[in-house]
């Protein structure tokens, strides 16, 4: 009967976890749809509707859940600028994501508690099983956050590059943003993502400057922080935009090629630990063994 009860609360965390990671999932990427489509035909539009419904009353539910944990104005925002970094838009998700940390908490608390794991020091386990169920989902937030910030990280340079062109074709920085972020749709979604924001913004009636320094503070990467502190003189002291971003790319190119360095020279260190317990006790098994073996032979003969 434990294990009958254990497999069901196993299987019901599993089949939550699989929900949340479907319903949070981003979408495939428009190469990857226009490949589909060439190789099986139009898409159903069944199925597309259908993964939109699952993910339209999983995230009703974990709303729901997420309303029921108390919060002060100051968590609510900053888990609110942490889920715009992770690119999550919705005001509904912020709750869909309190309800989630509800759900794996019960979840864990269920799976130690019928599993009888908690038998061994059951205040430890289940208040282990409750934080590590509640702050899992803040694992994979943050974790979403450095990946999302990455990817704009790597599309920051082709983007200063095609501004630089746009900016000395005549356009003004304004309109080349708008036009960097109708080129680079498909190549880079999410650094064109927070550039449609910002244009906007603008158009809505910000400033340029207002909206720039969100862009900075909505993304969270240094890049982009130093980019628009550059903008930002630029505009208050009135340079040339043009040459200003052809420095600061060529001062980005520099950046990169010193981080690749430095991973390059982290390699050394990261190989010590597979060396030490993987590779060298295999290589003195192989070189010392068969001596140890003649000598072992050797005293057992001549005692």
């Amino acid at each position: 009967m434990v294990w009958a009860v254990s497999t069901v609360a196993f299987l019901g965390t599993a089949f939550a976890i699989l929900a949340l990671v479907y319903a949070f999932s981003a979408g495939n990427l428009p190469v990857g749809e226009r490949l589909t489509k060439l190789w099986r035909g139009q898409a159903p539009e069944e199925e597309l509707s259908f993964k939109e419904k699952q993910a339209e009353r999983m995230e009703k539910v974990l709303s729901g859940l997420g309303r029921l944990l108390p919060s002060s104005p100051k968590d609510i925002s900053r888990a609110q600028r942490l889920m715009f970094r992770a690119g999550f838009r919705r005001p509904e998700a912020l709750t869909a994501l309190r309800g989630a940390k509800v759900i794996l908490a019960l979840g864990l608390l269920s799976l130690v508690y019928f599993t009888g794991l908690y038998l061994k020091n059951p205040a430890l386990i289940l208040g282990f099983a409750v934080v590590g169920g509640y702050l899992l989902p803040d694992f994979w937030l943050t974790r979403r956050i450095k990946k999302r910030q990455h990817i704009i990280r790597l599309a920051l340079p082709d983007c200063l590059d095609l501004l630089v062109v746009c900016v000395e074709a005549g356009l003004a920085l304004d309109q080349a943003l708008m036009r960097v972020s109708q080129e680079l749709r498909i190549a880079h979604p999410a650094l064109c993502e927070e550039l449609d924001i910002v244009n906007n913004q603008m158009r809505v009636g910000k400033t340029r400057i207002e909206a720039l320094r969100d862009l900075a503070n909505r993304t969270g990467v240094d890049d982009i922080k130093s980019l628009v502190a550059m903008l930002i003189q630029t505009d208050r002291f009135g340079t040339s935009v043009a040459q200003s971003l052809r420095v600061h790319s060529d001062q980005l190119r520099i950046l990169r090629r010193q981080r690749a360095e430095e991973q390059a020279a982290k390699t050394t260190v990261k190989m010590v630990p597979a060396l030490v317990f993987f590779i060298f006790p295999a290589l003195f098994v192989v070189l010392l063994g068969p001596a140890i073996i003649s000598i072992a032979r050797f005293f057992k003969v001549g005692g």
